[in-house]
């Protein structure tokens, strides 16, 4: 694995994005993931742990797609290079087991589509980030 792809600026500002439209996305959802997810507002223990772990979490997903997109570019990604991998990522990995999962858990489609349509966009915008800012600058000589 080559760490020496990283641009661990584009790595933080993707995920600082990536989290920043998940709040904006389940703020605008909000009614309807409640009533999908089977949760009462009334009766849930108000922690922020879940924003930490998503944070986190987003952070190791911008990492993983730069190891990625610069794998496959050779070490130049860019913004079609990272949409295209986040999709791609996205549709091999996160729709699948969000599939899978909510089956199993007895939860409808309208959860799945929800939260799927929350992890695209995640995956998008940490691809377009990853790709805009580009490979990291090389050292001076």
């Amino acid at each position: 694995m080559d760490f020496s792809v990283v641009n661990w600026l584009a790595v933080v500002a993707a995920a600082v994005v990536a989290w920043l439209f998940g709040a904006a996305w389940y703020m605008g959802l909000s009614k309807p993931w409640l009533k999908a997810a089977k949760l009462d507002p009334a009766t849930m223990k108000r922690s922020t742990v879940p924003f930490v772990v998503s944070f986190v979490a987003e952070l190791i997903m911008a990492l993983v797609l730069t190891l990625v997109v610069g794998a496959i570019t050779g070490g130049e990604p860019n913004p079609i290079a990272g949409l295209l991998f986040g999709f791609v990522l996205w549709l091999g990995f996160i729709a699948t087991t969000l599939t899978v999962n909510h089956r199993y858990e007895g939860f409808g489609w309208a959860l799945t589509l929800i939260d799927a349509g929350h992890w695209l966009g995640v995956m998008l915008i940490i691809g377009a980030v990853i790709g805009w800012f580009g490979a990291p600058a090389a050292p001076a000589a």
